[in-house]
């Protein structure tokens, strides 16, 4: 069968930014990573869309003037989230590749921890959790919290799995690694496209705690219940054959 490729050293990390409505929640994030991992970090993608705010686009401009061409920024062709971060991991240029958020739901001080867990295990897959010790929810309804653990034990049944937070899309990947496996989803299923086909072919995936918080800039594009489509990637992902996971490129 055929085999991913062996990362043996992480050298800088790309990191991944949809922006859609998103102005002071993006720039703390990048302000925050640059200060505690920046000599690691050696571009930020921003995924712009049709429906990127002008006050987001004068953001980035902003944000270019500070730090210069380390922004990049990608106007994606493919729709949705899945479809932005799917055209970042095809463009990443760092060693290993950080997917995240940009209006502070994902916590920017654990960039330098995944990266220094990356410096030591670089062929592996670094992801956050909101539900090992350490982890943890603010500002999730009690219903949404109920239902989020129903679908993270589903899943870690499904895949046999000791992962606790399976549908959560904050990770830091090895670039070859997601650049050779092929990639089908283009709304928010794909968070979980990101993790059950690496582990489908045998990558090592070691979990941080982080703290989740809603955010408070913008709205988010996600219909909640929209998470039950989830089940789809996630079953069908687990019965299709290892090689068939495979970017027909690679």
């Amino acid at each position: 069968m055929r085999e991913l490729p062996h990362v043996e050293e992480f050298k800088l990390a790309t990191v991944l930014l949809p922006v859609m409505n998103e102005t002071d929640s993006l720039r703390e994030t990048i302000d925050i990573v640059e200060r505690e991992a920046g000599v690691d970090v050696g571009e930020y993608l921003i995924l712009v869309s049709p429906r990127t705010t002008t006050a987001s686009r004068a953001m980035i401009a902003s944000l270019q003037g500070v730090y210069g061409e380390r922004i990049r920024v990608h106007e994606q062709s493919l729709p949705f989230l899945g479809g932005a971060l799917r055209e970042g991991f095809a463009l990443a240029e760092g060693s290993h590749v950080v997917m995240m958020a940009s209006d502070l739901e994902t916590d920017p001080h654990d960039v330098a921890v995944m990266i220094e867990r990356a410096k030591r295990l670089p062929a592996a897959i670094i992801t956050a959790s909101r539900w090992i010790r350490g982890g943890s929810f603010s500002g999730y309804s009690p219903v949404k919290l109920a239902l989020n653990k129903v679908f993270q034990s589903s899943f870690a049944l499904l895949y046999q799995s000791p992962l606790s937070d399976m549908t959560y899309g904050y990770r830091l990947f090895p670039t070859a690694v997601v650049q050779a496996i092929e990639w089908e989803e283009v709304r928010h299923p794909f968070l979980l496209e990101t993790i059950v086909k690496p582990l489908r072919l045998g990558v090592a995936v070691y979990e941080i705690p982080s703290r989740w918080q809603a955010r408070t800039e913008g709205e988010s594009s996600n219909s909640f219940f929209r998470n039950f489509v989830y089940f789809r990637i996630g079953v069908r992902t687990r019965l299709r054959p290892r090689a068939s996971l495979f970017a027909a490129s690679n």
